[in-house]
């Protein structure tokens, strides 16, 4: 599948790549430096614009290394684009680290996954079948 993008000026370089051929996703990179403190929110821009086909979507993932390491996370995890957005891509950031999180231009912030999007057609019922779950939901399969 085969996504248009538009480097923004200066950002050729932040295209995003796959850094191993098994990659699922691939790392979206800041265009710009940037710091956080301690609960502070922040949209993150890439430097591209992107127009994906019609039937797909794209999710923003968080990087298991800057959460787990810096305590910084995608705020609306996972963030959404949908196929009409045009504008630039941006990534909604929040640190949770009680140190000051300083980033530098070019850094990995985020993961970037297409997929597939099927239009669902709701179909009004007045019961719903059987299930082997049935309304078990937080917490119901145990510990």
């Amino acid at each position: 599948m085969e996504i248009a993008i538009v480097p923004l000026d200066g950002c050729e370089d932040l295209v995003p790549r796959y850094a191993h051929p098994s990659d699922a996703a691939v790392d979206l990179c800041c265009s710009e430096g940037f710091s956080l403190e301690f609960l502070e929110r922040k949209a993150v821009p890439v430097g591209f614009k992107i127009a994906l086909p019609d039937g797909w979507a794209a999710l923003i993932l968080p990087r298991s290394g800057i959460s787990l390491k810096r305590g910084v996370c995608v705020v609306n995890s996972p963030g959404l684009i949908d196929s009409g957005y045009r504008g630039e891509i941006k990534v909604p950031l929040i640190s949770f680290s009680k140190e000051r999180q300083e980033f530098y231009r070019g850094e990995r912030i985020a993961q970037f996954l297409a997929v597939k999007a099927e239009k669902m057609e709701f179909a009004r019922a007045l019961s719903l079948p059987p299930s082997d779950r049935g309304e078990g939901g937080f917490g119901s399969t145990g510990v």
